[in-house]
C-alpha cells in the first residue's frame, strides 16, 4: 500500500486553560508538551502529568479543594457517567467522587483528532460491509472510529450518523468537532440509552452508515442486529482484545453469530472426526469483518467472520490477514497464505525430535496432535498463538502424537496402553498449562523456548488470571523485567482480561484486573 500521511490536531491549549495557573506553566516547560497524555489531580496528592514511558510532578505542593473546584467550574457538566469535556474538543475530563457526590480527584485525558490512521484499513472501510473494531483501551480504536465516520462522510458522501454516547467522537458541547467533517452526531443522555437512540438514528434519520463507539450489552449487541438487518453500514467497537474473546463474551458473540451446542447423527460425527456434541455458529454475524487492534500500527484483519469461526470450531485454525504501519508511512500487507506457505519451511529447517519425527515425515502438512488429559481449548489457543501447523485430532489411532499429562501417563489405563501398543508415540507435560503446551510446540518446531525465569512468571500470571476471574477483584504479580511483563500482558489479553503495569524499576510488576 502507498505511504499514508498522518497529522495531529489536539488543541492542548484549550485543555491547559482550565488547569490551575502553576500547574499550566509547569507543564509548559516541558519539553514533551505536545506529548502530553493526560493530566492527574487527586486531592491530597501531588498532581502528576503523564507522558509516554514518564510521569512529571508538577508541584511542590498537594492538590487542594480550591484547584480541584477551579478546573471543574470551566468544564462542562459532569454526566451520569463522571465525564465531562470542553466545547469542541475531544479532550476529556473524568471524575472520582467521595461518597457524598464531591468530587476528589480528576483524569484529565487529552484527545487527539489523528488525520491519515484509517488508510491502513480503508479498503475495508470503503467495502461497505459492516466493521469491527477490538482493541485494548488507549490502542487507537475510537481514532480509527472518527476518520472512518469523517472519510465516508466527506469523501464518499455518506449519510454518515455518530452515536456518541461519551462524547469521545464528536467531542463535547452541541457542536461537534471538525475531526468528524460531514458526519453527524446523536448524542446519548445517558449511557443505559445507547440501544434506543441507535434505533432512533436508523428510524428518524435514513442513515447510510452509523457509527457506535463501545458496544457493551445485550441490549445494544441487538440493536445492532436490527440495524443491519436493514442494510444499513455499521461500524463499531466492542469490548475485547480478540475474536476469541469476544465469542466466549454470552453477551456479546452475537455480534459474530453467537455459539450453540448442537447433536450430530452417528454418521455425521463419524464423518467428521468429532463427538456427537459439538458448538457450531448459531445465526449469520452482525458484523462481517472484525479487526484486532494490535498496536497503533499493526492490525490484524478477519475478511470473513462466518468461515473464520466455522473453521476454528471445526479444529483449523484461521490466520488472520495481518497489517502494518512501516516507519516511512507504508503499510506491509501480510496475507494469511503468506504465513501458511511458510510454515514447512520452519518445520524442515528444525532437527528432528522425538520418536515421532520420522512416523510423520513425509505424510502431510500438518502434524495431528491429540490431546490425553490435557485441555482442547488451551492447545488449539497455543496452535494459534504460534502459528504452527498443528491439527487437533479426534482420533488417538490417526494422530503422529500424543499430548499427555505427566498424572495421566502414570495410571497407564486400558485405554492407554491400547494406544501406546499401536505405536503412537507419547509427548509428556507437567501441567495442563498454557505455557506447558506451548513449549511442547515450540519443541517440536524448533521455535525458541522461554526459559525457566520465563516460565515461572508466566505461570504465577495464570493463577492469577484463575484467581481474578473467580474472585472478580485484581491481583498483584511479582515484580519482573520489561520483557517478561510484555509476555504477562500478552497472556493475559488473550484471556480478556485488563493490565497495567505499576511501579518503577526494578520494582515495577503487573497488575491484572477483572475484564
Amino acid at each position: 500500500m502507498p505511504a499514508a500521511r498522518v497529522t495531529l490536531a489536539d488543541d492542548l491549549d484549550l485543555l491547559l486553560a482550565v488547569m490551575p495557573r502553576n500547574i499550566r506553566a509547569k507543564i509548559e516547560e516541558n519539553p514533551q508538551y505536545h506529548s502530553l497524555l493526560e493530566i492527574v489531580l487527586d486531592l491530597g496528592r501531588i498532581p502528576e502529568a503523564r507522558y509516554p514511558g514518564s510521569i512529571e510532578e508538577l508541584s511542590e505542593h498537594p492538590v487542594s479543594l480550591e484547584e480541584l473546584n477551579y478546573v471543574v467550574s470551566r468544564v462542562a457538566r459532569f454526566g451520569d457517567d463522571n465525564r465531562a469535556g470542553i466545547e469542541r474538543t475531544l479532550h476529556r475530563i473524568s471524575a472520582f467522587r467521595n461518597r457524598s457526590g464531591s468530587v476528589i480527584g480528576l483524569t484529565c485525558r487529552v484527545g487527539r483528532a489523528v488525520f491519515g490512521t484509517v488508510d491502513i484499513v480503508r479498503d475495508v472501510v470503503e467495502s461497505g460491509h459492516s466493521l469491527l473494531l477490538l482493541g485494548r483501551p488507549g490502542v487507537g480504536k475510537t481514532t480509527l472510529l472518527r476518520e472512518a465516520a469523517r472519510v465516508l462522510a466527506d469523501d464518499f458522501g455518506k449519510r454518515v450518523i455518530i452515536v456518541d454516547t461519551s462524547n469521545e467522537i464528536g467531542g463535547d458541547g452541541d457542536i461537534p468537532h471538525p475531526g468528524i467533517g460531514r458526519a453527524r452526531r446523536m448524542q446519548v443522555p445517558t449511557p443505559g440509552n445507547q440501544h434506543g437512540v441507535m434505533i432512533e438514528a436508523v428510524e428518524n434519520h435514513m442513515p447510510e452508515v452509523i457509527v457506535i463507539d463501545e458496544i457493551g450489552t445485550e441490549a445494544e449487541a441487538l440493536a445492532a442486529r436490527t440495524i443491519a438487518e436493514r442494510g444499513v453500514q455499521l461500524i463499531a467497537t466492542v469490548h475485547g482484545n480478540t475474536l476469541e474473546n469476544l465469542l466466549q463474551n454470552p453477551s456479546l458473540s452475537d455480534l459474530v453469530g453467537g455459539l450453540q451446542s448442537v447433536t450430530l447423527s452417528d454418521e455425521e460425527a463419524r464423518r467428521r472426526g468429532t463427538q456427537k456434541t459439538v458448538l457450531e455458529r448459531k445465526l449469520p454475524p452482525t458484523f462481517n469483518v472484525v479487526i484486532e487492534i494490535q498496536e497503533k500500527d499493526r492490525l490484524a484483519v478477519h475478511h470473513d467472520v462466518a468461515s473464520v469461526i466455522d473453521y476454528s470450531l471445526r479444529g483449523f485454525p484461521f490466520s488472520p490477514e495481518v497489517r502494518i504501519r512501516t516507519g516511512d508511512g507504508s503499510v506491509e500487507v501480510h496475507k494469511p497464505q503468506d504465513r501458511d506457505e511458510a510454515a514447512p519451511a520452519v518445520e524442515a529447517a528444525g532437527p528432528a525430535r522425538g520418536s515421532w519425527a520420522a512416523h510423520r515425515r513425509g505424510k502431510r502438512k500438518n502434524l495431528r496432535v491429540f490431546p490425553y488429559g490435557v485441555g482442547r481449548v488451551r492447545l488449539e489457543r497455543a496452535i494459534r498463538n504460534l502459528g504452527v501447523p498443528v491439527v487437533v485430532s479426534a482420533d488417538a489411532e490417526k494422530a503422529d502424537v500424543i499430548l499427555i499429562l505427566k498424572s495421566q501417563e502414570k495410571r497407564q489405563s486400558k485405554r492407554l496402553r491400547e494406544i501406546e501398543a499401536r505405536g503412537v508415540p507419547f509427548h509428556l507435560i507437567r501441567s495442563n498449562t498454557a505455557t506447558q503446551i506451548e513449549n511442547f510446540l515450540r519443541s517440536i518446531f524448533s521455535l525458541q523456548e522461554t526459559g525457566p525465569v520465563e516460565e515461572i512468571a508466566l505461570q504465577e500470571a495464570e493463577v492469577a488470571m484463575i484467581k481474578v476471574l473467580d474472585e472478580q477483584k485484581a491481583v498483584e504479580l511479582a515484580p519482573r523485567n520489561s520483557g517478561i511483563r510484555r509476555l504477562q500482558h500478552l497472556l493475559a489479553d488473550q484471556h480478556g482480561l485488563r493490565t497495567e503495569s505499576k511501579g518503577r524499576e526494578p520494582y515495577r510488576r503487573v497488575v491484572i484486573h477483572p475484564s
